[in-house]
């Protein structure tokens, strides 16, 4: 690469020496983007082969989430303590009882 004295530079000489880069950038970002094009289109068809491979796409395995309170009335209902409560338990507590009379006993199950 020689130097150039761009202050002793005419500007017609400036001009074409500022065509040259440019042209020489252009041709340079062109095979640039055609190469990352290339290896994109190669990434997109590996992962495409990857996913058909795994197309597993069910929910993940979760522990068992065990009751924490039980109607008395009838042991078969159950609540975790999860999401709303049940119409059993909040009519229990509306009628003023504790929520702990609910609560299973984990030391006796």
């Amino acid at each position: 690469m020689k130097p150039y004295d761009l202050k002793s530079m005419s500007v017609d000489e400036l001009w074409s020496l500022h065509e040259l880069v440019a042209s020489v950038l252009a041709r340079k970002i062109s095979a640039e983007k055609a190469r990352l094009d290339e290896r994109l289109c190669r990434l997109d068809r590996d992962d495409v082969r990857h996913h058909v491979k795994g197309m597993n796409h069910g929910r993940r395995p979760y522990p068992k989430v065990f009751p924490k309170y039980r109607n008395p009335a009838k042991p078969s209902e159950t609540w975790a303590g999860r999401g709303s409560k049940p119409r059993w338990l909040t009519a229990q507590l509306k009628s003023g009882k504790p929520i702990d009379d609910f609560r299973i006993d984990l030391a006796a199950a």
